[in-house]
């Protein structure tokens, strides 16, 4: 069997396997071609990829790969092989039409940002292990942004306030925030529809803003859902309060298969103190804020608004690391132990992922 690695798109640093990774599947006699340069912005160059024994190949040859692995969807379009299975993070809620084609092209697709968020699904969760990259990035970007120092000062010159921080979501992204915004030393408050990460939060040394009446998001998988009109009113009121008094915001707010909510209104910023920062995380979906534009910079009435959704792309090694090992761990419920193809359709993180199969869309929610 052969698995291929393809080079990412110019705009992401990241490679699905790093060399090292490659070569715990060489060692099982599995064939692992990768793309000429695909890694070379992970700092893992084709000498290193060699090394490990794999073999260095062109685009069409790599995309021919029983398995194809690629954490976007291939720019320019590629023809996959009939029959092969590729793998990655193709938001196939927002892509459905290109799913439509791959299906039609009788290529097996497994999408990892669709894993049930189960325990067993942990070591294999990519959606956790690049938010929690993005979060601890979020801050950093967020203190080289913001004009003020983040812990408090004492000194001959005067005192120096703290930072205060705002995270709205305390997902795994929003907890790796706090936690490094509190190791800078900023006065930390969060606000999350979820009252059962109240615990987390507090645990990590932040204030939890709590609203009554959140819709029940135990069934949800460890995602976000939409709440009540109603809800979203104190909420709105309760974000407004706490607002008003943060020099830092990071917003992790995303519901999937739909646009980020708009969590910080006009009527917010205007009253943010002026030479605030907002880092949005959300910023692929549209955003959490009316004038988050994603990869961009914008000013608004003194307020510095930073979209980026690919924070964990400026961590291209570590980052690749971490993607690689959820795809080895998601690999081995799909092949073998005589390095040959199994999907097993039994297993629910394997079906649960499936996206396309058979020539058809098999994915329930994209059905």
């Amino acid at each position: 069997m052969t698995i291929g690695v393809l080079k990412e798109p110019a705009h992401e640093t990241r490679v699905s396997l790093l060399a090292e990774a490659a070569a715990t599947l060489t060692k099982k006699g599995i064939t692992v071609i990768v793309e000429d340069g695909a890694g070379a912005k992970a700092f893992c160059s084709n000498a290193e990829y060699e090394k490990a024994g794999v073999q260095i190949k062109s685009r069409n040859e790599v995309a021919a790969a029983d398995i194809v692995l690629g954490i976007h969807q291939p720019e320019p379009a590629i023809t996959h092989r009939p029959s092969s299975v590729v793998i990655g993070v193709y938001q196939p809620l927002f892509n459905a039409d290109t799913m439509k084609q791959w299906a039609a092209a009788g290529v097996t697709t497994f999408s990892l940002d669709m894993l049930p968020r189960t325990t067993r699904a942990q070591a294999m969760d990519v959606l956790s292990s690049q938010a929690n990259i993005a979060g601890y990035k979020a801050v950093l970007t967020a203190a080289n942004a913001y004009g003020r120092y983040f812990p408090m000062f004492m000194t001959a010159a005067g005192s120096i306030a703290p930072a205060k921080l705002l995270i709205l979501g305390a997902g795994v992204a929003g907890l790796q925030a706090i936690a490094t915004a509190k190791r800078l030393g900023a006065v930390v408050e969060v606000f999350d529809t979820r009252p059962a990460v109240k615990e987390e939060v507090m645990s990590l040394g932040a204030k939890f803003v709590e609203v009554e009446g959140a819709a029940d998001a135990s069934k949800a998988g460890g995602y976000a859902v939409e709440q009540s009109e109603e809800f979203l009113q104190r909420q709105k009121a309760k974000i407004a309060e706490s607002i008003a008094k943060a020099d830092i915001v990071i917003t992790t707010a995303q519901i999937p298969g739909k646009k980020a909510p708009i969590l910080i209104t006009e009527e917010m910023l205007k009253a943010m103190r002026n030479g605030s920062v907002i880092i949005d995380i959300a910023a692929a979906t549209g955003g959490n804020t009316p004038f988050t534009k994603n990869n961009e910079t914008v000013q608004f009435n003194g307020v510095t608004i930073i979209g980026n959704s690919s924070l964990q792309s400026t961590m291209p090694s570590d980052a690749s690391k971490m993607y690689g090992k959820n795809v080895l761990n998601f690999l081995q419920l799909i092949i073998n132990k005589e390095g040959q193809t199994n999907l097993n359709w039994e297993d629910d993180l394997v079906k649960g992922c499936c996206i396309t199969h058979n020539k058809e869309i098999v994915h329930e929610r994209l059905k």
